[in-house]
């Protein structure tokens, strides 16, 4: 590999990175929108809205033909397969979250990082350096340390997270597998049709008419979580799953911030030390990945 083209997968495996980083803000954001709606709403009617808002703007950016191209899509039944998975894991990690407070119920899901590294090797033949596992794990101590889940027993909400945990690992896998075969709008568009389809008729039997307030917060959610997934298919086109897996460990650190900022909650000392070990986590990731690179 010459120097230039080297330079050139560096900054394309970077941006990759830092448009995960990008999605699971707005991912965190948008589970705090969420955590607040499911107080008074369906989760079935989030969904649904979500879904509804999302594709009004992939049709304002691509057009009213973008639905007809994306389902015309050759990848378009990999993408019902890989919107069902995403379907599942919503509805597990959100009706859990009804019962679990936030530390347990993070700790838990922050299986996903690795369960998605085990997966990119079985199903998308990737190697995993020992650097990459380090970062990995790392990031898993920190939200462990963070989390101090220590009073957690296993129960059907428990179950429902792990559950949520290996199904977005798959869904993650199934995203890198066809983000290479198709434009990112329509892999957009085809998650929330799906969504869309698989929450209409839920919806209609838990209807709660939402107040002004809930409209704008309804519009918040689905403006970003559209982005959101914007972000992570586009930094999935650029970079490794068991690259990606490491970073969604920042997730902790937003939820925090917006635990404190919308609940008041503050954090423990332990949090902090958790954080530091999330960020170091991230920058052995990173450094490892340069050092690859240029070898």
């Amino acid at each position: 590999m010459s120097a230039l083209a080297s330079s050139e997968t560096r900054k394309i495996v970077i941006l990759g990175i830092w448009l995960t980083n990008l999605s699971y803000f707005l991912f965190s954001g948008q589970d705090a929108i969420i955590k607040l709606l499911v107080e008074t709403f369906s989760v079935w009617q989030v969904m649904f809205f979500r879904s509804v808002v999302v594709l009004g703007g992939c049709m304002a950016f691509g057009g009213h033909s973008i639905i007809g191209e994306s389902l015309r899509s050759p990848t378009l039944k990999p993408m019902v397969f890989r919107g069902l998975v995403m379907f599942a894991a919503w509805l597990c990690f959100y009706n859990a979250a009804r019962w679990l407070p936030l530390a347990e119920l993070t700790t838990i899901y922050f299986a996903a990082p690795v369960i998605v590294t085990i997966l990119s090797i079985l199903m998308l033949g990737e190697r995993v350096p020992a650097m990459r596992w380090i970062a990995v794990l790392t990031g898993f101590v920190g939200v462990f340390i963070a989390c101090d889940p220590t009073g957690v027993g296993f129960s059907w909400p428990v179950a429902m997270v792990l559950a949520a945990a290996t199904f977005w690992a798959l869904s993650v896998i199934l995203v890198r597998m066809t983000a290479l075969r198709e434009k990112t709008v329509v892999q957009v568009v085809l998650t929330n049709l799906f969504f869309l389809a698989g929450s209409a008729i839920p919806m209609i039997a838990v209807w709660e008419t939402p107040s002004p307030s809930a409209w704008l917060m309804l519009l918040a959610v689905g403006v970003t979580g559209g982005f959101g997934q914007y972000a992570m298919f586009e930094g999935m086109k650029r970079a490794d799953a068991s690259v990606i897996a490491g970073f969604e460990y920042a997730a902790l650190i937003w939820a925090f911030l917006f635990g404190y900022l919308i609940w008041a909650d503050v954090p423990r000392p332990a949090v902090f030390v958790g954080a530091a070990l999330i960020i170091v986590a991230g920058a052995i990731m990173v450094n490892a990945e340069r050092r690859r690179l240029r070898a």
